[in-house]
């Protein structure tokens, strides 16, 4: 059975591509509430400004806006951009929260998806890129788009 089958993308980070040089990728499950599952399954999210960060021994996402949900009543809503508990193995929390404090690398999350159902989170270990960098990522998709549409008049 095809692996995609089960894959349902609910946003994807385009801006920590071209920010930064991801040159890890970790896949973790997310700790949520009811409400908030509601919302990430109506697309009301917003992970343009979210990271994750180390502390006491587990990663958290800060910065994760998922929008409150309409119907719910006041005592049942969520807040917004509270840090949220990301599930990893032990290893690699050790791995990642070491990599972050002695490279001084970051912690991005690139996607958000369901995956048999259970919502996960495509996070990048990265690193800033500089102006050039970037520049030269822009030139590269430029180019290729040249490309793709040359290929496309010729057919």
């Amino acid at each position: 059975m095809n692996e995609t089958n089960h894959i349902k993308l609910v946003v994807r980070n385009k801006r920590a591509y071209y920010e930064y040089e991801i040159l890890e990728k970790f896949e973790a499950g997310i700790s949520l509430r009811g409400t908030e599952v509601k919302s990430i399954r109506a697309g009301k999210i917003n992970i343009g400004d979210a990271y994750a960060s180390a502390r006491d021994g587990s990663i958290s996402l800060l910065n994760f806006h998922i929008s409150p949900w309409e119907t719910a009543n006041d005592y049942d809503q969520h807040e917004p951009t509270r840090p949220r508990l990301l599930l990893l193995h032990k290893k690699e929390i050790r791995k990642l929260s070491h990599q972050m404090q002695a490279k001084g690398y970051t912690l991005l999350p690139l996607k958000i998806y369901f995956k048999h159902g259970r919502l996960k989170v495509e996070l990048g270990l990265a690193r800033g890129k500089n102006i050039r960098d970037k520049r030269q990522t822009a030139l590269k998709r430029d180019a290729s788009r040249e490309m793709e549409r040359a290929r496309k008049y010729r057919n």
